[in-house]
């Protein structure tokens, strides 16, 4: 809730604002569009907040106005693709079944270079939401030529409709609030906010990358990255357990270092990595070790 309210107020204030402060304002911004993807968003894709449906799609337009894109959406992307696949390697088919995979467009075995793999993201997310925007002559429907999202709709007639129709809702309340955005401060919306909205989308592929970069997707136990920094994980409502959210990812974010104690012979049973540092700054973690390769140090081809 604080984040539309420093959006909206930031707008407000920056034509009376001089360069140090209006760069204060994208440096908070960044920081908040990338802390809501990281952390609460993705928080409140796997256990929502209510046990009341209109609390949930309530708080499903807030988090999608600050994200600025849908969180059902993210849901079906992330729950029902990622968590499904696990950042799977390339298949006999050429390509990951994960479309978040770090494996996606690498070779032989590799991960996809860093550089690549945060800046090609961002930008089709970026046009993305640009197309999305432009979905205003359909009110923001679910299209049939996205037919990657149809996919991880719900089949159940019920459901998918109320999950499609949550889509079309978060979409019209992002549009929504970028026109407000842009009735207060034009210039905000497109010299603070948008490029902010965008280097967040970086932001938010190189904490992805370094989850999984070195880790084994053949072991279910080593198949991500943990960080178990206290600090990091207090204010971070215990994101750094990584692993431990892909073994169990219905699990309440307090419980997380209970799955630790829980799946001890399963994560214990291979070697696995735990970074020194969270995810956001895995290039300091120099010496990690590439458990997706063979012990001859050559990438395995799977």
């Amino acid at each position: 809730m604080a984040q539309p309210a420093a959006m909206i107020w930031l707008a407000l204030v920056w034509e009376g604002s001089d360069i140090a402060a209006r760069l204060g304002g994208f440096v908070l911004i960044t920081a908040m569009m990338t802390y809501h993807i990281i952390v609460v968003s993705h928080l409140f894709t796997h256990v929502p907040w209510f046990t009341s449906p209109r609390f949930n799609a309530a708080a499903s337009l807030l988090n999608s106005m600050c994200i600025g894109q849908s969180v059902q959406a993210y849901h079906l992307t992330h729950v029902r693709n990622h968590h499904r696949y696990n950042n799977d390697p390339i298949g006999p088919d050429g390509t990951t079944r994960d479309t978040s995979s770090t494996y996606r467009d690498g070779r032989d075995g590799e991960h996809t270079p860093l550089l690549r793999y945060i800046l090609s993201g961002a930008v089709d997310s970026f046009v993305n939401r640009g197309k999305e925007v432009l979905m205003i002559t359909r009110l923001w429907r679910v299209g049939p030529e996205e037919s990657q999202l149809l996919s991880l709709v719900s089949r159940r007639d019920a459901r998918r409709t109320r999950e499609l129709r949550q889509v079309q809702a978060d979409r019209a309340a992002h549009v929504l609030s970028l026109a407000v955005f842009a009735v207060l401060s034009w210039q905000w919306t497109l010299f603070c906010y948008l490029p902010a909205f965008f280097l967040a989308l970086t932001l938010v592929n190189v904490q992805n990358f370094y989850r999984h970069f070195g880790a084994d997707p053949s072991e279910r136990g080593a198949d991500s990255v943990s960080y178990y920094g206290k600090l990091y994980n207090l204010l971070a409502f215990n994101d750094g357990y990584h692993q431990e959210h892909h073994l169990s990812p219905s699990t309440h974010w307090s419980q997380l270092p209970l799955v630790t104690e829980r799946r001890r012979a399963l994560l214990e049973a291979q070697p696995r990595i735990t970074s020194p540092v969270p995810a956001m700054l895995g290039f300091l973690h120099r010496d990690r070790p590439m458990l997706h390769r063979s012990p001859g140090g050559r990438p395995v081809r799977r």
